[in-house]
């Protein structure tokens, strides 16, 4: 496997002195600078509604981290939007500010591993209300930072009525606009021209008004990965965008994807590897509270030529593989053909 898994992972575990994170730590974002490695991590304790935070750890070498707080970095707000939940953290830096994307539901989710495969809790309504209160959907809003530790919600960037995650921005404007990733679980059908959920692009000048029409970017093609998503922030390299996806399976396991983006113009993949380059292999990547295999990036570091891949393991730990970039591109362009 061309990214090589770090012989100790995990790099964080749940840590039972603290509530809000006493049973998961997974899927986590990343940031580097300064000499320092920052991860931003889900979190949740084994409470039945299953609230979810997110908490923060930092590293000198990437790979040994220490949790910087005995309390969250970012918390569901009470009878607002992201009430239930806020997760799957994906962070970038604009100019000067710190921007971060997270996923996040009105309703705690309730212990969703032990219902059928992406179902969660939702409380009775009306039938006239919205359906992200009925169906407890989730969707994607923004943070942004100028210290990284202390956050400020900005608020929602998805559709209400549309179950939206997988969200991620681009880490520069690109001919004057910003470029947004998204996995809208409901463009599905002919007049979406994908059988499965896929990944899509929009752009914006704001930041917040993503109005455009969304474009088709990448579905599934291959046995491995009949639905996709969006993983970790782009990273621009000579030779394009470079983005990593998950695609999931029949059998619902979670393996990694990469591909390569046009630099003018990130609606045009250049090249898409046909094999995964990362999937489910130790224990604690098949048998965490998904029995099935789960690994799921979404933090990315280039540090000289190495390339961080962090990732979550089962929904329930935090785990880092590396590789050689030029490596990388050259195995995507390789095995897009």
């Amino acid at each position: 496997m061309l990214l090589k898994k770090f012989e100790g992972n995990p790099i964080l575990s749940p840590n039972i002195d603290n509530q809000w994170e006493s049973l998961v730590v997974c899927n986590p974002g990343a940031w580097y600078e300064n000499g320092k490695f920052y991860l931003y991590y889900r979190a949740a304790g084994n409470d039945e509604a299953h609230h979810i935070h997110i908490g923060l750890a930092v590293s000198d070498d990437g790979f040994h981290f220490n949790r910087v707080s005995d309390k969250p970095v970012l918390s569901p707000t009470k009878d607002n939007f992201d009430a239930g939940s806020v997760e799957d953290p994906r962070i970038v830096k604009i100019g000067r500010e710190y921007y971060m994307t997270y996923a996040f539901r009105p309703y705690p989710p309730g212990q969703y591993w032990k219902y059928k495969y992406d179902q969660v809790k939702a409380p009775e309504h009306d039938e006239l209300a919205p359906r992200c209160l009925r169906e407890n959907i989730g969707n994607t809003a923004l943070a942004m930072s100028k210290d990284l530790f202390n956050f400020k919600k900005v608020g929602r960037l998805t559709e209400p009525s549309l179950d939206d995650r997988d969200v991620i921005l681009f880490p520069e404007q690109i001919n004057g606009l910003f470029y947004m990733l998204h996995r809208p679980k409901d463009y599905i059908g002919a007049i979406y021209d994908t059988e499965y959920p896929a990944i899509w692009i929009k752009s914006s000048k704001d930041l917040m008004s993503w109005n455009t029409p969304s474009k088709l970017l990448l579905k599934g093609r291959e046995s491995w990965e009949i639905k996709v998503g969006g993983n970790t922030p782009p990273v621009r390299t000579s030779e394009g965008w470079l983005l990593l996806y998950h695609g999931v399976d029949d059998n619902y396991v979670y393996r990694i994807g990469a591909c390569l983006l046009s630099l003018e113009d990130p609606t045009v993949v250049l090249y898409r590897t046909r094999h995964f380059i990362l999937e489910p292999e130790t224990e604690i990547e098949r048998n965490g509270l998904y029995k099935w295999g789960v690994v799921f990036p979404t933090g990315i570091v280039l540090r000289d030529k190495t390339l961080f891949v962090y990732y979550g393991a089962s929904d329930q730990w935090c785990c880092v593989a590396t590789c050689n970039i030029d490596e990388l591109i050259t195995f995507i362009k390789t095995d897009s053909k």
